[in-house]
């Protein structure tokens, strides 16, 4: 008889493209384990053999009232995890982004009926420190039998923080399977609206403060004065603050016709244009943990330019499959960019190294395996 485990995750295709990890972790380790998938009505899975889903976090995002919302988590929250043990789930696991109260619930709740508990840890520290508790953390992990986390630098965090030792480095796959764009680089520019000789700059994903999108504005008025057909375009949604900040910048250095200014949530139907059209993607991250955005990049086949921070340096190599800047520190930005839009060469032949690496390197079948050997000590 096949093992069954039960994956619990409310976020699903809700503001990003985390649906689209889910359905390459399930993919990876469906081939020997039945998966029960519990998750909003929001979220998209392709049809994957042995595996169920569950919505029973329906409409979970759509009041404005935290009061509201509570309820239909903690609803479908009881819910997923009585439904999973009638049906003789004994191993659950969870997508954490936040080590708050909420998780603790959870984790008390699976334990509470005999089950054992697993948690990917994307982000040690919410990007938002003002709402984490060291002390919160602890009885976190106390709970959990096994701990995934993407990379070894969040692993030593993790072991700062709980003296944990159950930890596992479990890699992000790349988005290779869920990518069927047919347009080229002409026809994505044509969409977009921009000519076909600029050199395009593109920072994608989610517009939070720790990204460092104010590094790369700042850093921009010196990449025109040598190349000025630049256009940096700007693709995503601003997370708990506005863009007025960054408005500043641009008008303070005199940027507005060299921005394309897209500050919204892209749909999944039109993300394959702005990385189709771009020279570079940039990446001017001040803190991170793990990265969709760059392993998007690399699966579409872009050349990237991150911040020199440890977790991006354990997954590309600087002028081979990507390229580094000292991190927060416009001015080793701009001479970056700079040295590259003078290079073009270069660009195509490191971007073709990091399609390379991340198809070799992070596919979701060899993190299935090594997810499945993991399982099979608490099963």
């Amino acid at each position: 008889m096949k093992k069954r485990i039960a994956i619990i995750d409310v976020l699903g295709s809700h503001g990003s493209s985390h649906h689209f990890y889910l359905s390459g972790q399930i993919a990876g380790i469906a081939d020997s384990i039945d998966v029960n998938l519990y998750t909003n009505n929001r979220t998209e899975i392709p049809d994957i053999e042995n595996l169920k889903c569950y919505y029973f976090f329906k409409d979970l995002f759509v009041s404005r009232y935290r009061i509201i919302s509570f309820f239909k988590w903690t609803t479908g929250m009881i819910r997923s995890i009585l439904h999973a043990r009638i049906y003789s789930v004994k191993v659950f696991h969870f997508h954490v982004f936040n080590t708050n109260i909420l998780v603790l619930i959870q984790l008390i709740l699976v334990k509470m009926l005999f089950a054992k508990t697993v948690l990917t840890i994307h982000d040690v520290i919410p990007l938002s420190e003002k709402k984490y508790s060291s002390i919160l953390a602890k009885w976190i992990y106390r709970l959990t039998d096994i701990i995934f986390t993407h990379n070894s630098f969040s692993k030593n965090e993790i072991i700062k923080i709980s003296n944990k030792l159950n930890i596992h480095v479990i890699p992000h796959g790349n988005y290779i399977p869920f990518i069927n764009f047919k347009y080229n680089t002409l026809e994505s520019r044509n969409y977009l609206g921009v000519h076909k000789a600029k050199n395009i700059l593109l920072f994608f994903g989610m517009i939070k403060e720790v990204k460092g999108l104010d590094i790369l504005l700042e850093s921009l008025d010196s990449v025109l004065k040598l190349h000025p057909n630049t256009i940096l375009i700007i693709a995503g949604k601003p997370w708990k603050n506005d863009f007025s900040s960054y408005n500043d910048i641009i008008n303070k250095h005199n940027l507005r016709n060299n921005c394309i200014l897209h500050i919204r949530f892209i749909p999944n139907h039109e993300v394959g244009y702005y990385y189709t059209a771009a020279d570079l993607v940039i990446l001017p991250y001040k803190r991170i943990y793990q990265s969709g955005v760059l392993m998007m990049t690399l699966s579409y086949k872009r050349p990237v330019l991150v911040s020199d921070l440890p977790v991006f340096k354990e997954i590309i190599s600087n002028k081979n499959t990507g390229f580094f800047f000292k991190s927060e520190n416009a001015a080793s930005l701009s001479m970056e960019i700079n040295r590259l839009l003078a290079n073009k060469k270069i660009l195509k032949k490191v971007a073709k190294n990091g399609a390379e690496l991340v198809e070799k390197n992070y596919d979701w079948n060899d993190i299935g395996l090594l997810s499945k050997e993991i399982y099979s000590t608490i099963f």
